[in-house]
């Protein structure tokens, strides 16, 4: 239920952060992981100020991001630079 609590609360905090240049469009959680889905035209911007966020709040860096065109079917990997795989779980 913490981690639960944790993902709504940095969703929220996202959804304040990136305000028009993104929208924060749901989320998945199991496993010991979570995702939260984001729509932009611009990733790696996007990615910029959400990390920002997931820094200020002290949160343990498992970061992963990546993207894909919206009739893509590849992940781009933003985050961790040199990371070769990604998949959302």
């Amino acid at each position: 239920m913490v981690d639960f609590d944790l993902l709504v609360s940095l969703e929220t905090k996202l959804m304040e952060t990136l305000d028009d240049s993104a929208v924060v469009d749901g989320h998945d959680f199991g496993s010991g992981k979570f995702n939260i889905f984001v729509l932009t035209n611009e990733p790696a911007a996007t990615f910029a100020e959400a990390h920002r966020v997931v820094l200020d709040e002290s949160l343990p860096n498992e970061l992963r991001s990546a993207y894909r065109e919206r009739t893509g079917q590849d992940w781009l990997i933003i985050w961790p630079s040199g990371f070769t795989q990604f998949s959302v779980l």
